[in-house]
């Protein structure tokens, strides 16, 4: 806003042109300078030689047999990122990602697998929410009810974007969600764990965990060779401390590697460590990884495990599975 009103300033137009822009831009989600028909034709040519907007387009789109439809966005560089909506009866849940690509290398995940091309800018995350949130009214009738970050990237490696995109979507200036139906998903970098928690952030947020003694989880998450799980517990407790927030440990159950009763041991004892709430999910296959999905007794056996001790546990099934649009499967496939 402050850098609105000083151009306007320069150019000789009044500083109250600067709100009106920013309405414009930040809660009517224009597209063009041509849209914002309360500014002199002038003022709207003077922008249009000043400036651009990047708007995504929605390049492709794909239906599943659930409901879930999962997006390809085209960036005004060309790079393609997905984003997916969930409906469900009781909720519209948007999944939209933080980076073009991914640049840690977790080998159940097809992100996993690409190389980081670059960070989202803070408009190219808010414009897939908004993007979405049109698709949810105009599909299902139904306004936007949640946003996860758990697309391609991670979000932590893109700090500054992911924290200005929120405060864009959550501002009264803005789409004014609240934050606490926005969840950030992280793979755990416990440095900008903390850094949450001393910017006393308000939204939620969940960690990959998949699996809770570090051998293990290194196997699977390399992230976790410089962020072990004590230091993750360290930075997921200073969080607590500073939030109040309880943390959601997002645990994929994988056939014959952490489905024991000895595994569902060691996640119940981690959660005794940092106060949460787990999320069992189903796994995804994905061509690049031999990993399978847990039987489904083993998988009622390990969540009746956690439960029995006290643990609150919901088990997530996958959406979106026949087009590569469930968790771990977002790759930009042709």
């Amino acid at each position: 806003m402050e850098q609105l009103k000083n151009w306007l300033s320069e150019q000789k137009e009044p500083a109250f042109r600067a709100k009106q822009i920013h309405e414009w831009l930040w809660k009517k989600s224009a597209r063009s300078f041509a849209d914002m028909t309360n500014l002199s034709l002038s003022l709207r040519q003077l922008l249009d030689e000043h400036f651009v907007i990047n708007a995504l387009v929605t390049d492709k789109q794909q239906h599943s047999n659930d409901g879930t439809v999962k997006y390809a966005f085209r960036l005004f560089d060309d790079h393609l990122v997905e984003g997916v909506l969930i409906p469900a009866t009781d909720r519209m849940t948007a999944c939209v990602s933080s980076q073009v690509g991914c640049s840690l290398t977790c080998t159940f995940c097809a992100t996993g697998y690409m190389d980081r091309k670059r960070n989202l800018e803070a408009g190219e995350i808010y414009d897939q929410v908004v993007e979405i949130a049109r698709q949810a009214e105009g599909k299902f009738n139904a306004p936007l009810t949640n946003i996860v970050y758990m697309g391609m990237g991670e979000p932590l490696l893109n700090y500054v974007n992911v924290m200005k995109s929120i405060e864009y979507i959550t501002s009264p200036l803005g789409l004014g969600m609240s934050p606490k139906r926005i969840t950030v998903s992280t793979a755990g970098i416990a440095k900008m764990i903390k850094k949450l928690g001393d910017d006393e952030v308000r939204f939620r947020l969940a960690l990959s965990l998949h699996a809770a003694n570090d051998t293990k989880r290194n196997q699977i998450m390399p992230i976790n060779e410089s962020n072990s799980l004590d230091n993750l517990a360290e930075a997921l407790n200073y969080f607590y401390k500073k939030t109040g927030n309880r943390i959601t440990f997002e645990y994929i159950v994988f056939k014959n590697f952490n489905d024991s009763l000895q595994d569902a041991k060691e996640l119940w004892e981690f959660t005794k460590r940092v106060p949460g709430r787990v999320n069992i999910i189903e796994y995804n296959p994905i061509a690049e990884s031999d990993f399978r999905n847990t039987d489904a007794d083993k998988l009622d056996k390990f969540a009746a495990f956690l439960e029995d001790r006290g643990v609150t546990v919901s088990v997530r099934r996958s959406r979106g599975k026949d087009i590569d649009a469930a968790c771990g499967q977002l790759a930009n496939k042709e």
